[in-house]
């Protein structure tokens, strides 16, 4: 717990101080005839059974004063020290005051306290005060060779956006704490000192304390309900490591829970094994291409390779990152549990067997798996998905791919290169469906006519029967309209890359009433599930895959450090529009917001008009270095106030470009302000820079872009 969320303590137990130092000056003659003033210092003779406890300065301060009164002049010197500290502390605490004021809602004030018990090891001291108007709050503050500190109360102590004190947090060691420059020995924070606290949030006002707290009877507060952890992940992908990374930040005790392996799709079957795969089809493209060498002065002799040895890249790059997620959440105290888990009730879960736990609030990050139409059948070895290409188990000559989308354009880039041919098989009118109109039309300019692709449109894959007994993949072809048969195609293998379909089944789904929505479940834009009656599931979130909105891996991953924030008492609402998109062809794809006819639809919609502006790659002293000027770039904006509405590109390392872009729109920068941003020459980064430049904003005076919407 940071210092600032024991500040209410502090601030409540300095309000007693004047009360504690007179009572320690009524006994220090009887009971406490250690404490000794001599020339004004204040000492404690007797620390064999003291622990190391010091005196509060302020209590010295006074009986220095009280001592010069009676004739006993202290060192003067130290007098002044002490005036000055104690200056110094009404300074600060008349800082934070004003902090808190301007602060809607500030600290609310305790309530009156039932008990306070001071106890020092022999000999001893025991002060004690009590009120008759309590509610429900005890504490007991003891000091000995080590201090612990506890405390609850039913209600909460709240500040606008965010709860007081940080959920579930337990520290075994020391924290070095500063108290805006006071001595931590005035409160008992001594090196030799711990301090150990244990709080949980109630579900009903946010934030409860809670440890052996004693009751005097007239307490009428029931205690806390508890749970096993503050947050239970269901799912170890991409999306619940991140979540779970940024819970213990906020200092939430955490718990993720992986019936298979952990880093999900992305990490053993998606993004990270295709990305070695892509590492080695750009390489052999760049080799195979005789003309692009000799332009550099280069003579490279027929470039080859081993199949089992670019499978093998590809399996043990994704173990190193799986391993390197397992190890970072243990390093954090994350507990990794093993099993399928499933809701069992209201902050309830199940896993394995018969294990179950309870949290404050749960998270299901669940992901997705290969979308397989009807009348397809997979044997894994010549009709395949994803999950069994990134295997490269063979190399067929000649492959079908249906879908034209960003898995079917990345295993076409692979395949090519290691020499397959290859058909696309799409459902819609046109190739890359899912681009922008212009962006596509230049891809498919550079990434499939020079190739050795062709494709069909507007027909449906009806039935797919794999190979045997020596004969042929057999695809049939029905028009996508009409459904009338259109073609038979006969291939050596085919790869199913039609989408992803979300894992729910059997998440025990009906135990929260919850029911879904072509397999994904509903939530809010906070991420919150919704039920089969529309309204809310209290505790329970759904990010990444398995809700829709956007099945990316770092989308999965922004939403579950939303949720956590949320969960942690900040509100945080993620916009989608500002999260990018890549497809890591050679040249790759990127993208980030609406695409030009997307665009054009709102601003009718909304009444306002959207310019674009466009530039080349041909124009980039870098690219043009590498002989790769092919590409362009092209931003989508609003004319009268410079919002930026969208970014596209396609060229030379189009997915690290796209950030800037991105960045932009998630701030709500405008374009008459990043225009001014300074790019280093030569660089890739000078392509945005002249985007920027080439936008032609109607006003240069400084507006305010529209709020960022949540999608």
């Amino acid at each position: 717990m940071e210092p600032r969320n024991l500040r209410f303590i502090i601030e409540w137990l300095e309000s007693r101080e004047n009360h504690l130092v007179e009572t320690n000056h009524r006994l220090s003659r009887g009971v406490r005839k250690e404490l000794k003033l001599t020339h004004g210092r204040s000492s404690v003779t007797d620390r064999k059974t003291s622990g190391g406890f010091e005196i509060d300065p302020e209590a010295v301060l006074i009986q220095e004063e009280r001592a010069a009164v009676n004739g006993k002049q202290p060192n003067g010197a130290n007098l002044r020290r002490r005036r000055r500290e104690k200056r110094t502390r009404e300074l600060c605490r008349g800082r934070e005051a004003a902090i808190d004021k301007t602060n809607e809602g500030a600290l609310k004030t305790p309530p009156p306290l039932l008990a306070i018990t001071l106890t020092l090891s022999p000999p001893s001291l025991i002060l004690s005060s009590a009120s008759s108007s309590v509610r429900s709050l005890s504490l007991s503050l003891t000091i000995q060779s080590a201090m612990t500190l506890s405390f609850s109360q039913t209600s909460s102590f709240t500040r606008p956006n965010h709860v007081v004190g940080s959920t579930a947090s337990v520290f075994s060691t020391p924290k070095n704490l500063r108290f805006c420059g006071l001595r931590r020995e005035a409160f008992g924070f001594s090196p030799s000192n711990q301090l150990s606290l244990r709080s949980n949030r109630t579900q009903s006002s946010g934030f409860q304390v809670s440890a052996s707290a004693s009751s005097n009877g007239n307490g009428n507060g029931a205690p806390p309900k508890s749970f096993d952890y503050d947050l239970i992940i269901i799912g170890a992908g991409v999306g619940g490591h991140g979540a779970a990374l940024h819970a213990v930040e906020k200092g939430l005790k955490t718990a993720i829970i992986e019936g298979d392996v952990v880093g999900g799709t992305c990490v053993n079957r998606g993004c990270v094994p295709s990305k070695a795969l892509l590492a080695v089809s750009g390489r052999m493209r760049e080799l195979q291409n005789e003309h692009h060498m000799k332009s550099f002065g280069l003579q490279v002799s027929a470039a080859g390779y081993d199949r089992q040895g670019v499978a093998d890249h590809a399996n043990n790059l994704a173990t190193k990152i799986r391993n390197n997620l397992t190890n970072s959440m243990k390093a954090l105290g994350v507990d990794i549990l093993t099993g399928f888990g499933s809701v069992l009730g209201p902050q309830k879960v199940k896993y394995g067997k018969d294990n179950i736990i309870t949290a404050k609030d749960i998270i299901i990050a669940t992901g997705s798996v290969p979308f397989v139409p009807k009348g397809i059948e997979v044997d894994g070895k010549t009709v395949i998905t994803s999950d069994h290409a990134l295997k490269l188990e063979s190399v067929p000559d000649w492959i079908a791919i249906v879908g034209s989308g960003y898995i079917g354009l990345e295993f076409s880039d692979v395949y090519t290169a290691l020499g397959s041919e290859v058909t696309f098989i799409e459902a819609l009118d046109q190739l890359m469906p899912g681009f922008d109109p212009e962006i596509s039309k230049l891809a498919q300019r550079v990434l499939i006519n020079p190739r050795k692709i062709d494709y069909h449109t507007g027909v449906f894959a009806s039935k797919i029967t794999p190979a045997k007994d020596g004969k042929p993949v057999l695809i049939e072809l029905i028009d996508a309209k009409t459904k009338e048969p259109k073609d038979t195609l006969e291939v050596d293998a085919a790869l199913i890359a039609t989408g992803r379909a979300p894992f729910t089944n059997g998440l025990g789904l009906e135990n929260v009433n919850v029911v879904t929505q072509r397999g994904f479940i509903p939530v809010d834009e906070r991420m919150r599930v919704i039920d089969g009656n529309g309204t809310l599931v209290p505790n329970l979130y759904c990010i990444g895959d398995a809700n829709g909105k956007l099945m990316l891996a770092h989308a999965a991953s922004a939403q579950g450090i939303s949720v956590v924030e949320q969960v942690s008492g900040r509100d945080h609402v993620l916009n989608h529009l500002s999260i990018p998109a890549a497809c890591f062809t050679h040249p790759e794809i990127s993208m980030v917001g609406l695409t030009e006819p997307q665009a054009k639809e709102k601003g009718e919609k909304e009444g306002f008009k959207v310019s674009v502006a466009k530039t080349s790659f041909k124009a980039n002293t870098k690219a043009l270095a590498q002989n790769e000027g092919e590409g362009i770039a092209k931003m989508i904006y609003r004319p009268d106030n410079g919002e930026i509405l969208g970014v596209h590109i396609f060229g030379l390392h189009a997915a690290d470009l796209i950030h800037e872009a991105s960045n932009a729109i998630a701030l709500g920068t405008r374009i008459q302000d990043i225009k001014l941003a300074v790019h280093a020459h030569p660089t890739l980064s000078e392509v945005l820079d002249e985007l920027f430049k080439a936008a032609k904003v109607e006003s240069q005076a400084t507006r305010t872009v529209s709020d960022k919407v949540a999608v």
